[in-house]
């Protein structure tokens, strides 16, 4: 009796080989917000012109102070407005220290600027440990 090693011929059965890809890592987005009294500014997904995900350098940070929070602040009733953010390095860079300088003025928390930031501070910076963590709850609600 011949035998063969051959699958097709032994079994009837042609294997088939799939091969899914799957990210390491999951999709990932990076969005902005302010809070002030008047209720929360925002969110800002920060997206390249295809509307992919990209991450937050200098330059985009600007690109969304300029064009998007800016314009935002201006449809408010806002006066004297202190702006406070961490110390990001796209936060922090020279160009966007300028820029918020010369828009808030001495009314700007951050490093760098005239009043410095102060890190871990529950009651001075609310994103931290308020919204971010509702706004999670929200989004991991239901499980997929």
């Amino acid at each position: 009796m011949a035998t063969s090693t051959n699958k097709t011929a032994a079994f009837g059965v042609k294997l088939i080989h799939k091969y899914v890809e799957t990210p390491l890592h999951p999709e990932k987005r990076t969005v902005w917000c302010a809070l002030w009294a008047g209720g929360i500014i925002g969110p800002y997904f920060f997206q390249n012109d295809e509307g992919h995900n990209v991450t937050v350098n200098g330059d985009r940070y600007r690109a969304m102070i300029t064009n998007f929070f800016i314009p935002e602040l201006n449809n408010h009733d806002v006066q004297e407005l202190w702006f406070q953010q961490d110390s990001a390095t796209c936060h922090t860079a020279h160009a966007t220290i300028d820029l918020l300088k010369d828009t808030f003025g001495d009314r700007l928390i951050s490093r760098f600027g005239p009043v410095n930031w102060p890190p871990r501070s529950c009651d001075l910076t609310p994103l931290d440990y308020f919204l971010w963590g509702y706004v999670k709850s929200l989004v991991y609600a239901d499980k997929p």
